[in-house]
């Protein structure tokens, strides 16, 4: 539960993140999930028969985190080194109030980190179960859109130019299969990130005795979680993969939101984020809309990376206890957890209420004059008259065609090279943008009857 979250931002924090999932990496559920921990410790430890049956009650009852002054807990933890020592303290002190005799067994044979990793897990088991919640909005909206628009005709793009025509659905075809990665990406990282911290002061359970390994069962199944195969206070990488997969989750938020931000371009205009009151417009400039959705998850893209790079380096610790790459982590992890969420709600919506002028796309299409379809041309002559002279001869009249402002079929009919190796249906089917519409959409039916939902 590495999870001390700084003071947040009430000016920020609404546009940047959720109150989900503001809640989920809050102070109060960092000191959550080590009480917890601690409960089900006792639990456990009572059940094989480690400390008295009569603890159990007593130590369960003082694990909530509302009992507790975070304040003073934050004061404490900058001499204790970390939060789960002040804390310990604190539950042991309101144990003995009730019964002295329990309060000897709060944390019995572990250590402090066994607690704040448990609690991290539990932390991010919540997070991850947010996370998928709103990847299916955002999965859904997305199979909506590419049904809608499996033949509506765009423009493709590449290096920021007009391309080649395909269709919006393939365009969000392609968001969706990326979409649908991280969510099975995410769920298979589960059942190795989910496991249990049990391991007391050098990893080897000998606080516990021959117990130790049937305490770490009961614990692990009063909690929820897996056991793994052996304490992991300095082997981070079963964290760290969750992290490097948010930080794949937000590229791809990122890249979704760039081609939603470009397509809403004044110059373009063929989609946009839902139109809502009092979003996206500009302090002088009444006319605006911009695109602020999608300028929060291209920002969480920017910022996820450089955070998970940190929990990469802390990767390196030293024997058996890390001295500073585990302390790293504390206010890290709930930095990307809240980004990647505030993005991935800010995308969900944008998918849910996208608009698309369909008209504007297909007449963009149609005012290129049909070099758009230049790359086809040139394909369906190759064989016939050479790849190097096929290519030449459509890169003359396309630059023809944009300088006299003329139809590339015109200039190919007057110029009559091409005719004398293609007929007038031919070169009307290879001029024709709904071939390549064809095309796209056949990927498309191919990828939705493949695809699980």
């Amino acid at each position: 539960m590495t999870m001390i979250a700084s003071d947040r931002s009430a000016l920020l924090d609404p546009l940047f993140t959720t109150e989900r999932m503001r809640a989920l990496t809050s102070d109060r559920a960092r000191v959550q999930g080590i009480l917890d921990f601690e409960a089900a410790l006792a639990l456990a430890e009572a059940l094989s028969g480690v400390i008295p049956a009569a603890a159990v009650e007593p130590i369960g009852a003082a694990c909530r985190a509302e009992l507790y002054d975070l304040a003073e807990l934050g004061r404490e933890t900058s001499a204790a080194g970390n939060p789960a020592i002040p804390l310990l303290r604190a539950l042991t002190e309101r144990v003995a109030r009730t019964d002295g005799a329990a309060a000897r067994f709060v944390h019995h044979g572990a250590t402090s980190q066994d607690a704040m990793d448990t609690g991290l897990v539990l932390q991010l088991r919540a997070v991850l179960a947010d996370l998928d919640d709103d990847l299916g909005r955002l999965a859904a909206a997305l199979e909506r859109l590419t049904r809608t628009h499996r033949d509506t005709l765009i423009a493709g793009r590449t290096w920021l130019q007009q391309a080649e025509p395909t269709t919006l659905g393939l365009k969000t075809a392609g968001w969706l299969a990326a979409v649908d990665r991280h969510r099975a990406r995410l769920c298979e990282e589960r059942g190795r990130a989910l496991a249990v911290q049990l391991g007391g002061a050098v990893g080897n359970l000998s606080a516990l005795g021959d117990r130790g390994p049937r305490v770490v069962e009961l614990l692990a199944e009063a909690l929820g979680l897996s056991v793994p195969e052996l304490p992991w206070h300095t082997h981070r990488d079963r964290l760290v993969e969750v992290a490097a997969a948010l930080g794949l989750l937000t590229g791809t938020l990122g890249k979704i939101a760039r081609d939603v931000a470009l397509l809403m371009q004044t110059e373009l205009a063929e989609a946009s984020e839902p139109a809502e009151p009092g979003r996206g417009g500009s302090s002088s400039m009444p006319h605006k809309r911009n695109p602020v959705r999608s300028a929060v998850a291209e920002a969480a893209a920017l910022r996820v990376p450089a955070l998970v790079a940190t929990l990469l380096a802390g990767m390196v610790q030293e024997h058996e206890r890390g001295l500073g790459g585990w302390q790293a982590e504390w206010e890290v992890w709930p930095e990307i957890c809240r980004l990647t969420g505030g993005a991935l709600a800010q995308m969900a919506a944008v998918a849910e209420g996208l608009e698309v002028d369909v008209e504007g796309m297909a007449d963009h299409v149609v005012k290129s004059g049909g070099v758009l379809q230049a790359g086809a041309l040139a394909a369906a002559l190759s064989g016939r008259m050479g790849r190097a002279e096929a290519q030449a001869l459509l890169e003359g009249a396309s630059r023809r065609a944009r300088e006299e402002r003329r139809a590339l079929g015109e200039i190919l009919r007057e110029e009559g090279e091409v005719l004398r190796h293609l007929s007038e249906a031919e070169l009307g089917r290879l001029l024709d943008p709904r071939r390549a519409a064809a095309a796209s959409a056949a990927l498309v039916d191919r990828f939705l009857s493949g695809r699980r939902g």
